[in-house]
């Protein structure tokens, strides 16, 4: 059951002070502390997998068990183990220069990373298991605790998590609080010394306001309209393979799914007829597959069959791929089909808004500055993808746009790499996470500089009386 404002507003409260309590009476956090955490957050998922997968099948009306599996289940693993592994070798001093003269006569410098305290987490309803519990590799690798706010849009899943986690830890290490709109807003006014929020923009805003409150410092996974540029090297086929696969999972509801592609004005109909194909091999029927996801709410549903229908009536041409000429009218679900929104304008709904759904614009271009342009002139995307085999094609096209990462010749899977940083830039997030970067994240880097008696002794013979008499 969820609590009552009020009383949800009480019990935070009160958790983030035992916990900040905790954290301070505990000390430095060994290795072997920090390691039995993210062990007990992996045992979590290995022994409540089924019930995760179908949890989430459940909120969304359909998912994919296979792939609620290989995202949210293996895709949170990954990143704990990855943790466990490296982290006694993130833990160590980082040996810095010292300024010269100091460092000629014994002056040292380093740097060594502390745990924050109490980091918050806001967690999305996307992949609602793989972004509450992959971040937990930093936030516990790092050495803090962690108070969990988890979608109120995946309620069943949410109560899981709650239910699950907070077996396995104590609440002064973990706390999980389920709600809505009102306990989030609290959530993210409390005084964490450290808050992570992972979804929508305009949302983001309000989350950095109530943080900015008590000076918060937080890093926003956000998302935005990432393109997909299709050089005329490319191999069409693939690249359509790989967009449509990218596109349909999860039904599109991605922070990075490919939002639009830009495609030389020759290629498009062999890109449409490779995409069409892509998803006939993929799909080849829609309606009662259990692959394929579905829209998680009515809400979303009409969202984005009005972004359709807005295309439509402004001029686009609309390709709706159906293998199976199903009739999507009437059904159990939230379905909707891959479609494609041929030669958008900027005016129309699906060019302006995060699409979040398995909907993708195609637009043609005559040079490939073009699309360096107009990626130029929005705002600056969480991902941008490039497909081609022209080595200085590429090399223009990443270095004059700026996105949160960049995947070549396949899309999204720059977020799968442990070893890269995570994260957006300008409106699609601020920080990163994921490995390395994520512990640097949920860590304070102190300086520490150790002053050597023959430089105090120098200090103090340049130090004041400056105008020495006699």
């Amino acid at each position: 059951m969820q609590e009552s404002s009020q009383s949800s507003n009480d019990t935070m409260s009160k958790t983030l002070e035992l916990q900040k309590a905790a954290h301070i009476a505990a000390g430095a956090v060994p290795a072997e502390v920090r390691i039995d955490r993210l062990k007990r957050a992996i045992n979590v998922l290995e022994n409540n997998s089924s019930e995760f997968c179908e949890a989430m099948s459940e909120d969304f009306g359909n998912r994919s068990m296979q792939q609620s599996k290989l995202t949210d289940i293996d895709g949170a693993i990954g990143p704990l183990k990855h943790a466990i592994k490296h982290l006694r070798h993130w833990m160590r001093p980082e040996k810095r220069s010292t300024t010269f003269p100091f460092n000629l006569l014994g002056g040292r410098s380093h740097i060594e990373y502390q745990a924050l305290g109490v980091v918050g987490c806001i967690s999305p309803w996307n992949f609602p298991v793989q972004l509450t519990f992959s971040p937990l590799a930093g936030i516990f690798g790092a050495g803090n605790r962690t108070m969990i706010k988890p979608s109120e849009f995946t309620p069943i899943t949410s109560e899981l998590m709650k239910t699950t986690l907070e077996a396995a830890f104590d609440r002064d290490e973990l706390a999980v609080f389920t709600g809505g709109s009102e306990v989030g807003s609290s959530f993210s006014g409390l005084a964490f010394d450290h808050l992570l929020f992972t979804g929508a923009t305009a949302i983001a805003r309000h989350v950095m306001r109530s943080a900015a409150d008590n000076l918060v410092p937080v890093t926003l996974e956000l998302g935005g309209k990432s393109p997909v540029i299709v050089g005329r090297s490319a191999d069409m086929a693939l690249a359509a393979r790989n967009v449509m696969t990218g596109k349909t999972m999860n039904a599109g509801q991605i922070c990075l799914a490919p939002d639009y592609v830009m495609l030389p004005e020759e290629s498009r109909d062999e890109f449409v007829a490779a995409a069409q194909a892509s998803i006939a091999d993929m799909y080849p029927q829609i309606k009662d597959n259990p692959d394929y996801t579905s829209v998680v709410n009515d809400r979303h549903f009409e969202r984005l069959n009005h972004y359709v229908s807005d295309a439509e009536e402004k001029g686009a041409k609309v390709i709706t791929i159906n293998p199976a000429e199903e009739d999507f009218s009437q059904q159990e679900n939230h379905k909707i089909p891959p479609t494609l929104i041929i030669d958008p304008t900027d005016d129309m709904l699906v060019m302006q808004e995060e699409i979040f759904g398995p909907i993708l614009p195609i637009k043609s271009y005559q040079s490939v500055d073009e699309t360096i342009d107009y990626v130029n002139n929005h705002d600056r995307p969480l991902g941008l993808y490039y497909f081609g085999k022209n080595a200085q094609e590429e090399k223009g096209v990443l270095e004059k746009t700026t996105s949160g990462g960049v995947t070549v010749n396949d899309v999204i899977m720059h977020v799968a790499q442990e070893n890269l940083p995570f994260g957006g830039v300008g409106s699609s997030g601020m920080g990163a996470y994921h490995g390395i970067d994520g512990f640097k994240t949920f860590s304070h880097a102190k300086s520490i500089y150790r002053q050597s008696a023959i430089v105090s002794k120098l200090v103090a013979k340049m130090g004041p009386p400056y105008k020495k008499t006699g």
